[in-house]
């Protein structure tokens, strides 16, 4: 199997996602091409084909345009999947290459079983393994979820695409971030999240109180928020806030690759679980195995 890696280049920068990308190539056993709308003063590490288009000609992002030279990386490389990371590049541009190529499209794998492919299902509280029918396919990995053990040694073998031009209807002025509502925990120092095994809304004082005795803020994981126990401004992960405290404590939170990918940049890291073998406890520095509703009020109060 042949696959074909879309890297993602934003305001001048390769994302680090781009080895995310060679992690996945390398768990399928697939040889590995790479396709990038970006600049030569940067590219990716590693060795393989890289196919370039210059983003000062063809913009950081223009959909009809990119579509057309992932299609020509297609063509040239012979790729039988093309991988794009779950981001909103990525949402965008994947079902676009797939209805040209008549691909079937796998959204947000977050892992590889038995020749298939790992995907959420029931508001991610639940996993199912599909696999595509068609010879070609088109995938997006959730980020996060094939982390990337460093950068690789090499450099790769350039060939540039061009791309006929053609009016496209879009123009590409640039980003804007999204408007600050609520509390930002990316400035926080320290977080204290609430998960699922906090067990009802009533008890979120209880981790809120934590997250005061530690001059913290309060977080809390997408089934909590879900729930309608605490505002979507307070949440971290894929779909919620991405944060890189000094501390981070998760409080009965099990563990989904979608919190993680949000949280796992933290110095430090204490997860507060009964259950042993929770996923959380794979990136935390510090596993306490005990029941949250006993252990943070008495931890709490030690720290009073």
């Amino acid at each position: 199997m042949k696959a074909l890696l879309v890297c993602e280049y934003r305001e001048g920068t390769l994302l680090d996602s781009t080895y995310e990308l060679l992690a996945f190539a390398d768990r399928l056993g697939a040889e590995r091409a790479l396709v990038l709308i970006g600049s030569d003063a940067a590219l990716p590490a590693g060795t393989g084909t890289l196919y370039l288009a210059d983003a000062a000609k063809y913009g950081e992002y223009n959909p009809d345009v990119h579509k057309r030279i992932v299609l020509e990386a297609v063509a040239r490389s012979g790729a039988d999947c093309v991988v794009f990371v779950h981001s909103s590049y990525g949402w965008d541009l994947a079902p676009r290459v797939a209805a040209v190529l008549r691909a079937g499209q796998v959204s947000e794998i977050v892992g590889i079983v038995d020749g298939g492919y790992e995907v959420g299902c029931c508001n991610a509280k639940m996993r199912r393994t599909v696999a595509p029918k068609t010879a070609k396919s088109v995938l997006t990995i959730q980020a996060g979820a094939f982390g990337a053990t460093g950068i690789p040694a090499g450099a790769p073998q350039v060939e540039r695409i061009d791309v006929a031009d053609g009016a496209t209807g879009v123009e590409f002025v640039g980003y804007e971030p999204a408007e600050a509502k609520g509390v930002d925990l990316t400035r926080a120092e320290v977080i204290v999240s609430a998960g699922r095994g906090v067990g009802k809304k009533e008890n979120v004082p209880v981790i809120e109180g934590l997250a005061r005795a530690l001059g913290g803020e309060l977080g809390a994981s997408r089934p909590v928020v879900d729930a309608g126990w605490v505002e979507h401004s307070h949440q971290v992960g894929t779909t919620g806030q991405t944060v890189s405290p000094k501390l981070y404590v998760a409080c009965g939170i099990s563990g989904a690759i979608q919190h993680l990918a949000g949280m796992k940049k933290s110095d430090f890291i204490v997860a507060i679980n009964k259950d042993k073998d929770a996923p959380i406890g794979e990136v935390a520095d510090v596993l306490v195995v005990a029941d949250v509703m006993q252990f943070v009020p008495a931890f709490t109060a030690k720290l009073q």
